[in-house]
């Protein structure tokens, strides 16, 4: 089954429970709500409880730790002369993977039959040219050992899908029962049900710090594995950034530190001044119809996918800058070689923040109290002095914050500088050269079948561990200024 449809199943038999659940405190306390110790919802809410959460648990736990039992039993049957030098049997098993995964969609389109899948051969029919026809594209012919990994990972994985079925339906209905038998009118269903329901906020609260937790032991362990191949020294004092695959890599994160924090600086220059001064409007000077047409227009800048910012540096502002800026431009001189410079992707960086500063900007003037404009006011000062020596002092940590912030949202910005900035890591003062970021290198030094074996790639984990210090540097010191300078307003 699914697990699509082991999920609906799941969410019926949790319904039912809740019906079953509250029906029988009615039927216990004879109709009468009043006997019960708490409402009939209770009820019904705890028999559902008990089927739905544990099942789904289980099935959570099985998801996860189903595809690394397979993997791990699967690799044994690969030879250790199947593994290229300097490699690791990863590349192999994604092979696998692929391979299980196209006949799984050759037997659901139709092309194979179940049986004529398992027993496949790579001796008699081309296994490539096959999987081919169901889009599933492979580099290299399909050797026998990896389709014989391909077709036992099948097989585990479906006994895998067809016990966790059994056992998590199973599961689903033994604490339906256990919960129905349970109840009657002197069951304390609401204090099991909010005892619940503590439970459940807590353990939601618990996974987004343990996700954070290993995304940083992740990048702790792979920058690790990174510097014992690679000197240190290099990384973080050396000029040059020049990976090579062949070896005799120079790795220096400077170059893309450099660029990073020009083109994040330009960002800034671009969306601070537009940003505040679009937030001082609203709050100070638009009227109500003005202001609820302006602000939801101002944000859906927010919510244009980056992609599409990056397309619009490449087509539109790139080339026009190259217009003014380049060979042959109204100029006159050549000061700008492509379409691609840090002027390019700063420039729409900046416009992506604009709503990020207007937005923090708008909500923290708000809270400034309007009884210190009307003092102001009343002092006889005119509107945009209470607005320069009032309201802007009051709120400065406030935008000092959101200010920080939106610098560490630039920093981690990927795909305007990809096709914004170039690809050339270098030291420039020159807002027209084309220049990288860390972000931009990470992609690149992960993209295609990467060998976790060598620098250059495991590079990308120490770049990446870098950036996340960066930015979460920013980001505290951006909660100080706020908490510390924040006047506290009655």
């Amino acid at each position: 089954m699914p697990t699509l449809w082991l999920v609906c199943l799941l969410l019926v038999l949790a319904a039912a429970g809740f019906v079953m659940g509250r029906a029988r405190a009615l039927a216990s306390a004879g109709g009468d709500a009043r006997t019960l110790h708490s409402l009939p919802n209770y009820y019904g809410f705890n028999v559902a409880l008990t089927s739905l959460v544990p099942a789904l648990a289980v099935l959570a736990v099985w998801l996860l730790a189903q595809p690394i039992i397979v993997d791990t039993r699967v690799s044994k049957l690969i030879p250790a002369d199947m593994v290229p030098e300097g490699s690791t049997i990863g590349l192999v098993m994604s092979d696998v993977r692929r391979v299980a995964a196209g006949l799984d969609l050759a037997v659901d389109t139709g092309l194979l039959r179940a049986p004529e899948a398992a027993a496949l051969s790579a001796n008699e029919r081309d296994v490539r040219s096959l999987l081919g026809e169901v889009g599933v594209a492979l580099g290299a012919d399909v050797r026998p050992e990896v389709l014989a990994a391909a077709q036992r990972s099948r097989e585990l994985n479906h006994a895998g899908r067809l016990l966790m079925t059994v056992l998590v339906t199973g599961l689903a209905l033994a604490g339906l029962g256990w919960a129905y038998v349970r109840t009657n009118k002197e069951f304390r269903a609401r204090n099991v049900v909010e005892r619940g329901v503590l439970v459940l906020l807590i353990v939601a609260a618990s996974l987004a710090i343990l996700t954070t937790i290993g995304i940083v032991l992740s990048m702790l362990f792979e920058t690790s594995n990174f510097f014992r191949l690679h000197d240190w020294k290099d990384f973080f004092f050396g000029s040059t950034w020049a990976p090579n695959f062949r070896g005799d890599s120079e790795l220096s994160i400077l170059p893309l530190l450099w660029g990073t924090l020009y083109i994040s600086f330009i960002a800034l220059l671009v969306s601070v001044p537009i940003g505040l001064f679009a937030a001082i409007y609203l709050s100070e000077y638009a009227g109500k119809a003005t202001r609820a047409l302006a602000k939801p227009l101002l944000e859906i800048l927010a919510g244009i996918p980056t992609i599409v910012y990056g397309l619009f540096a490449l087509l539109t502002v790139g080339p026009t800058l190259a217009k003014v800026f380049g060979k042959g431009g109204l100029l006159g001189v050549e000061w700008m070689a492509g379409a691609t410079s840090v002027l390019t992707a700063g420039v729409v960086m900046g416009i992506m923040l604009i709503p990020f500063v207007s937005s923090l900007s708008d909500d923290i003037i708000n809270a400034v109290p309007q009884s210190m404009r009307d003092g102001s006011l009343g002092l006889g000062a005119t509107r945009s002095e209470t607005v320069r020596q009032v309201v802007l002092p009051a709120a400065l940590p406030g935008i000092v914050g959101a200010i920080l912030l939106a610098a560490s949202r630039a920093i981690g910005e990927t795909m305007i500088v990809v096709m914004g900035a170039g690809a050339i890591a270098k030291f420039s003062l020159n807002p027209l050269d084309t220049m990288t970021t860390i972000t931009t290198r990470i992609v690149s030094q992960l993209t295609g079948d990467t060998d976790f074996a060598s620098p250059e790639t495991l590079v990308a984990f120490a770049l990446g561990l870098t950036l996340f210090v960066l930015t979460l540097g920013l980001n505290v010191l951006a909660l100080y200024i706020v908490r510390k300078y924040r006047e506290q307003y009655e």
